[in-house]
């Protein structure tokens, strides 16, 4: 492994044994030498190296390069697996068949990203299938962090020849519960750095026509807005950095972008183009493809400039996440799309990371 290992991270910084479970580094590799690789604490992305314009290779992921560097992250969702519930839930509450049930608060006023001993914080059963496939697995305990029903979930990782990275979601409940399940992968096209250059000029486009906007806690506010003649219109490329300060209460309200989109599409549960971004210097692409209603798009609004993998530093706004996922808050939002499961019903979540070059 050591002498096709493009990233410079070392298997044997990740062995160890947490939580009495052993976390370990698995790598993907594609048959155009494109790597991915993973580590099974929190399903955390800590290499995904791809070519520039130049055939350059570099890492364009946000991690730590030992395992302790992981679960001590100043940013404890850094590239993870994010569950049972992403995003906020509001005041950690929500009602279902008549009962309330209060989750952890971890973000102000709110429950966030599962709470703070999420999926994100836990050792994942993984099984490494080939050299393009890795299986993690992982049982949410009835009431983790408050939440109704034990919940059996697998993640599936692979690598395509097509360079897609494509994550697989399955999960059974043996009561009824509200699953949502996202990865928040932080990416920097540019190229992982010391400092990893902000990403304001990188372009996006999203495929949407309505955002929802937040309040002065990120919490939905029960509105579905058009994007149409507010910063949030990304129908067409524009620079990220263009309107991301602008003089605009939901920018405030997020200190930059950090709201979910609704995605346009034909039919619920579809496969879709989500967003593409594009940076102009290396040239390299990355399409988000997903079966979900909404992507939460992240501008990295609080970074520190902490350290990363490799003598990487993580300055504000250094990495873009596009988080795909059913709305946020929608417990408490029925005319939200539905994250109920029931037992005997199957959760199922695709998700897929293209990356490219444009020269």
């Amino acid at each position: 492994m050591e002498k096709t290992n493009l990233s410079g991270l070392k298997r044997e910084d990740f062995q160890a044994i947490v939580q009495g479970k052993e976390t370990d580094l698995y790598t993907l590799t594609n048959a155009s030498g494109v790597q991915v690789q993973i580590t099974n604490y929190g399903g955390a992305l800590v290499a995904i190296m791809v070519p520039d314009k130049d055939g350059n290779f570099a890492n364009v992921v946000q991690g730590h390069d030992t395992i302790q560097g992981v679960i001590d992250s100043p940013e404890p969702f850094l590239s993870t697996l994010i569950g049972r519930y992403g995003n906020r839930i509001c005041k950690g509450k929500f009602t279902m068949n008549g009962k309330e049930y209060n989750l952890a608060i971890n973000n102000g006023p709110n429950s966030l990203h599962g709470g703070p001993t999420g999926c994100h914080a836990r050792v994942w059963d993984a099984e490494q299938i080939n050299d393009t496939e890795l299986v993690l697995r992982y049982t949410f305990a009835y009431y983790e962090e408050g939440f109704p029903g034990e919940v059996q979930m697998t993640v599936k990782y692979s690598l395509s020849d097509d360079n897609e990275l494509i994550i697989d979601y399955r999960g059974t409940t043996n009561k009824k519960t509200i699953i949502n399940m996202t990865n928040h992968g932080f990416f920097s096209l540019t190229g992982i750095a010391n400092p990893t250059p902000d990403q304001m000029d990188c372009l996006l486009q999203i495929n949407a026509d309505f955002f929802i906007p937040i309040d002065d806690t990120s919490i939905p506010t029960g509105e579905i807005l058009k994007v149409e003649g507010t910063p949030f219109d990304f129908r067409t490329f524009k620079p990220v950095g263009q309107d991301i300060d602008a003089d605009d209460q939901q920018i405030k309200n997020g200190a930059g972008y950090d709201h979910c989109f609704v995605l346009n599409k034909k039919e619920p549960g579809e496969l879709s183009l989500a967003c593409v971004l594009k940076d102009p210097k290396s040239g390299r692409t990355m399409e988000t493809w997903t079966t979900e209603p909404g992507v939460q798009f992240y501008s990295d609004n609080w970074a520190t400039g902490y350290p990363g993998q490799c003598g990487s530093t993580f300055p504000r706004r250094s990495g873009l996440c596009f988080e795909a996922q059913h709305f946020p808050d929608s417990p408490n939002r029925p005319y939200f799309p539905s994250c109920q499961l029931k037992p005997g019903e199957v959760y199922t979540q695709k998700t897929i990371y293209k990356f490219g070059v444009e020269k």
